[in-house]
């Protein structure tokens, strides 16, 4: 089986993808433009070929590995990266060498927010209001059936990149003065927790795997007010988060992937959807998976994209919490304290890359205890400012 992996060297955290896939014993086909004596040893010896590209977002250059691939080892059988800013890229490959899953015809359904946002009102599911925001007059008329504050974002985005909180007159004036020119989508705000339904499906759309988590706050709010963020997973999955988890899995016909359904639970207890992510949830999520079950989910992906089917036991004997830490901020408790304080409740602890610290942190711990409110009072331990 030939299967091509799309920067496998990122995350760092995701080289156990390509490990499994080749232990089952298939081709792993690496392209980047990473220089190939800086993978991780591991991901080397997982890699049956290596294709470095000068710039991995020239397609042309992609095409040009992807054809050297099949002229070299046959029909491509599964492409993938797990990263957000590759999915209009893979989806355009998959068109081009006939690779199954996702296509370019179905992309703008979970790439763009105005469409994500038709596709959860036809599945019932609340949403907040929004508007397509092409200039100020449009904002205006938006203003005055919602009322402020409002939310404005890319329509194409990723995380929090870009994304502004709009609360008056002036505020806006000033956002259509220095906004990216791009398409921007606007929302009324909606007050509540953020939560995810987060997990895998096999290629019937069959749930093989499913985890919650809670957010101690938005992302946006972590990345415009550089604050810091954690968030930890359910041991129990809500009944109404497993529910409207499901039903959007229908509506979006999600088929052979991780996601990553996100959604606003009001202080009247609703659920409103933010966005989904067709790939697995970031960070070191996909590790939490593995701590709160004690098992391996990238190995059960690989099996999965192998053999076509795999088994994963979601028993979920503990609560695992991700804390971060930011350079810079007046931390009351050294690492050294950290380490000390937390014993064997922290099981994995290590540098953020760079693209991901304005959400999630510079450094980031796992901890994980039986007790919600005991990985709760860790991560406020780990995140305590002077």
């Amino acid at each position: 089986m030939n299967i091509v992996f799309l920067s496998p060297h990122f995350p760092p955290n995701y080289y156990p993808f390509s490990v499994h896939l080749r232990r089952l014993g298939a081709n792993v086909l690496g392209v980047a433009d990473e220089p190939y004596e800086h993978l991780h040893p591991a991901l080397k010896d997982a890699l049956t070929e290596y294709y470095r590209v000068d710039n991995l977002g020239d397609y042309d250059q992609l095409v040009r590995a992807l054809g050297y691939f099949t002229h070299r080892y046959g029909k491509i059988d599964h492409l993938d990266s797990h990263n957000e800013f590759w999915l209009e890229t893979e989806a355009r490959l998959r068109d081009d060498f006939n690779i199954r899953g996702l296509r370019y015809k179905q992309i703008l359904d979970v790439k763009l927010k105005s469409r994500m946002k038709k596709i959860y009102q036809k599945a019932g599911i609340d949403v907040a209001r929004g508007k397509m925001i092409r200039n100020l007059g449009d904002a205006q008329e938006f203003v005055a059936a919602c009322g402020y504050p409002l939310v404005a974002k890319p329509d194409v985005g990723v995380g929090a990149a870009q994304t502004y909180k709009l609360t008056c007159d002036d505020e806006m004036a000033r956002f259509f003065t220095e906004k990216p020119p791009v398409d921007y989508f606007m929302e009324e705000f909606i007050q509540g927790q953020i939560v995810s339904f987060d997990g895998l499906v096999d290629f019937r759309g069959a749930l093989v795997f499913s985890a919650a988590h809670h957010f101690s706050s938005g992302v946006m709010e972590t990345v415009n007010q550089d604050s810091d963020l954690y968030y930890y997973s359910y041991r129990e999955i809500p009944a109404d988060l497993a529910e409207v988890g499901r039903r959007t899995l229908k509506a979006f016909n999600v088929r052979g992937r991780f996601f990553h359904f996100e959604y606003f639970r009001t202080p009247d207890d609703r659920l409103v959807a933010l966005e989904v992510n067709m790939r697995p949830p970031g960070g070191l999520t996909t590790d939490m998976f593995n701590y709160a079950n004690d098992i391996d989910v990238y190995a059960a992906w690989a099996e999965l994209v192998v053999n076509g089917k795999t088994e994963v036991a979601a028993t979920r004997p503990y609560h695992v919490c991700y804390a971060g830490r930011k350079i810079g901020r007046p931390y009351r408790n050294s690492h050294e304290a950290v380490l000390a304080h937390c014993g064997s409740q922290l099981v994995y602890h290590q540098p953020i890359s760079g693209i991901f610290a304005g959400a999630i942190g510079n450094y980031g711990y796992i901890v994980r205890a039986p007790q919600l409110e005991h990985v709760v009072q860790l991560a406020e331990f780990i995140q305590a400012t002077v």
